[in-house]
Formats: C-alpha cells, sequence, structure tokens
C-alpha cells in the first residue's frame, strides 16, 4: 500500500499524496495542478535554465528551488524522495539522469515510487531526442492534417489538444492509474506520457473515417466545419453562432426554428447540403448573434453562440456551475459529489528551506543544495 502523508489542511481524494514536480512550461505543470485541486500536496522544484512554469497553473502549490547540477542540490532532491508518491519531469530523455533525477535513481531510493514522465514524443524512437511543440506533435499525429479548410493551411487549435488533452490529461490518468495498482502491489512504476501517443488515441474515433464518406478529407465531412447542419454562421453584428444539428429531430427543430416550414430537407444527403448553407446563411444575417441564441435558448437545435473568452463567466450555464469562476480563477473539474476538487490559491513564497528541512537535511545541506542567485530568483512561477 501506498502510504499516505498527513494532508496538512488540505482536503479532497488526494489528500495525503505528495508530487514532486520537476516540469516546467504547461504540460506538466497543468497535469499537478489537476492534482493539486484534489487535495495533493505538490512540491513544484525550480531552478536552472528549464523553462518556466505558466502562473495559472501555481495555485496550490508549494514551491522551491534547488541547484541540481550540484552534488549539494542532488542529495537534496533525493531526500525528499522518500517521503514522495509521485514524481513527474518533463525533460528530455536522458536530462533527468544527469540530474540524478531518473526512474531507476529514484525507484532506488523509493521502490513505491510513481514516477511519470511527460514529454513530445516519449523515452524512445527515433524523434525522442527532437525538440517540439503542440503543433509538432499533432502534425506527426495526424490531428493537425484533418483540421482547417480544404486548399488552405491546417488549422491550429491553440494548443489544447497535445498539451493538455494528449499530454497533462493522458499523464494525470496514468499517474492515478499507477497509483491504484501500487495500492495493490506496493510497487512503482515509471508512466511514459508521450503527448503524440496522446493525440493518437484521441483520434480513435477519427482514424478509421478518414478517407471515407463521413470524412473524405480535410474541411471536407460530417464534423470537419462544411457540413451546413455542423458548423458556424455569421449573424447581422458579425458575430457567430454555432450550429449542432446533426440528428433528424435536431434539424428538424433547427429548421423549424428559422423559420424555413415544418417538413425539413434530408441532412444527411450531401446533394442537399448548398442549399441548406444558402438558407441558414441567409437566416442567420437577419438577427444578432444574442437574438439568436435567445430565440433557440430551451430547444433542441443546438443552436448557441460563439462566445470570446471574456465573455464566458456570464454565460447562465457557467455562471450555474461555477459562480465566482473568471479568467483567473478557472474551476477545479470534474465535479465530485463527496470530495469535490479545491482551487487552492497560488502561494509564489520561496518554501525551500522549509521543505528541506522537513525532509531532515541540516541548514548547511540546505545552503549547499540552493542556486546560486536564490535572492533574484526565489521561485521558478514569474
Amino acid at each position: 500500500m501506498i502510504e499516505s502523508h498527513e494532508p496538512s489542511g488540505r482536503s479532497g481524494p488526494l489528500a495525503g499524496i505528495r508530487v514532486i514536480d520537476l516540469t516546467r512550461l504547461a504540460p506538466g505543470p497543468y497535469c499537478t495542478m489537476l492534482l493539486a485541486d484534489f487535495g495533493a500536496e505538490v512540491i513544484a522544484v525550480g531552478g536552472g535554465r528549464a523553462g518556466r512554469a505558466v502562473p495559472a497553473f501555481a495555485r496550490g502549490k508549494r514551491q522551491m528551488a534547488l541547484d541540481l547540477k550540484t552534488e549539494a542540490g542532488r542529495r537534496a532532491l533525493h531526500a525528499m524522495i522518500p517521503g514522495a508518491d509521485v514524481f513527474v519531469e518533463g525533460f528530455r530523455p536522458g536530462v533527468a539522469a544527469r540530474l540524478g533525477a531518473d526512474y531507476a535513481t529514484l525507484a532506488a531510493l523509493n521502490p513505491k515510487l510513481v514516477y511519470c514522465s511527460l514529454t513530445g514524443y516519449g523515452q524512445d524512437g527515433p524523434r525522442s531526442q527532437e525538440a517540439g511543440h503542440d503543433i509538432n506533435y499533432i502534425a506527426v499525429s495526424g490531428v493537425l492534417g484533418a483540421i482547417g479548410p480544404a486548399g488552405q493551411p491546417p488549422q491550429v487549435p491553440l494548443n489544447l489538444v497535445a498539451d493538455f488533452a494528449g499530454g497533462s490529461l493522458v499523464a494525470a490518468f496514468g499517474i492515478m492509474a499507477a497509483l491504484v495498482e501500487a495500492q495493490r502491489s506496493g510497487k512503482g512504476q515509471q508512466v511514459d506520457a508521450a503527448m503524440v501517443d496522446g493525440c493518437l488515441s484521441l483520434m480513435a474515433m477519427h482514424f478509421p473515417l478518414w478517407g471515407t464518406g463521413r470524412m473524405p478529407g480535410r474541411g471536407d465531412g460530417l464534423l470537419a466545419g462544411n457540413a451546413p447542419h455542423y458548423r458556424c454562421y455569421a449573424c447581422a453584428d458579425g458575430q457567430y453562432v454555432s450550429v449542432g444539428a446533426l440528428e433528424p429531430a435536431f434539424f428538424a427543430a433547427l429548421w423549424q426554428g428559422l423559420g424555413l416550414g415544418e417538413t425539413p430537407p434530408d441532412n444527411a444527403d450531401r446533394a442537399n447540403w448548398p442549399e441548406i448553407e444558402r438558407l441558414f446563411s441567409q437566416g442567420f444575417l437577419t438577427r444578432s448573434r444574442d437574438a439568436w441564441a435567445a430565440h433557440f435558448a430551451g430547444t433542441d437545435a443546438c443552436v448557441t453562440p460563439v462566445l470570446s473568452p471574456d465573455e464566458v463567466w456570464a454565460e447562465p450555464q457557467i455562471a450555474h456551475r461555477h459562480p465566482g469562476a473568471s479568467a483567473r480563477a478557472v474551476p477545479p473539474v470534474p465535479r465530485l459529489s463527496r470530495t469535490p476538487g479545491i482551487a487552492q490559491p497560488a502561494d509564489a513564497s520561496d518554501q525551500t528551506r522549509a521543505i528541506l528541512a522537513e525532509a531532515g537535511l541540516t541548514s548547511e545541506e540546505i545552503a549547499a543544495a540552493l542556486p546560486g542567485d536564490t535572492a533574484e530568483h526565489p521561485t521558478h512561477i514569474v
């Protein structure tokens, strides 16, 4: 069994789980923020030149800095490992080993440790040493080649797919699976979470559809944005509504709601698409976005306003489910009925000395482990 630590005032289903986080940038810190939201004690270890963590993902974490290029810094990290349940790193393969933080080294100190390596291409293979970002990972996994209008460059869906869906969420799932297994076996293991692999999994429904009538090519198909009943339309005020009336009953509600008659055409017949699109385009241009949203509210026409990020928090459904949420206070998800997640405030203070003292280091050992310029860089949050 993985021993649970004192929750230190934290609540939630992961209270008592201690996570050491060596990641930077976005995917790793978001993964560990999810764990912190549900009660895990996350210790974010900064220092060095490995990049900077995203401030939005700092909530609920304890911040510290170590110089892992020194023997004293590595000894300090090793002293923390016996009391940890999870370790997360996002370096290229081989870098963690040079810092004395690879799986073999840390597992020898704590055989129950769940060690997660979160990278773009994974721990092996011909691309494993290449640099990359979300756009590269969705490119080689087939995601990017399926998104965007035909005849134009593929369209980048922010960095949501590889970094967060294929990376952070898959890594968090792998960590939780390994923790559950460790409770049975008493043994930890390494979680090799590659963003490319996560993207392959996300495409499980779409790979078999590619090249068929459902998805003939990029920009063409039922979900590609060119079907008249699954796309966005401009309104009289230049804003947009989204339409997702795929099923016959929903399409009929949309057709009737636009005042086009009682009996709609067969929206599954592609021969009808040009005329349907013409009628829909003309119809939606007669009112503003919000007027159409109000008109279709409470119906099964599957029409919703396309909101900008600063409009989201006033949307009635979101305001109902997450009162008080905002751009700087995104709610923990999913909602649990008994032990819900809690978004703890971000604390940027440097807790290095306190954390290492808890691990049993002397003041001299702590001083030797600190990065050279701790006064200027007290933490890796910027």
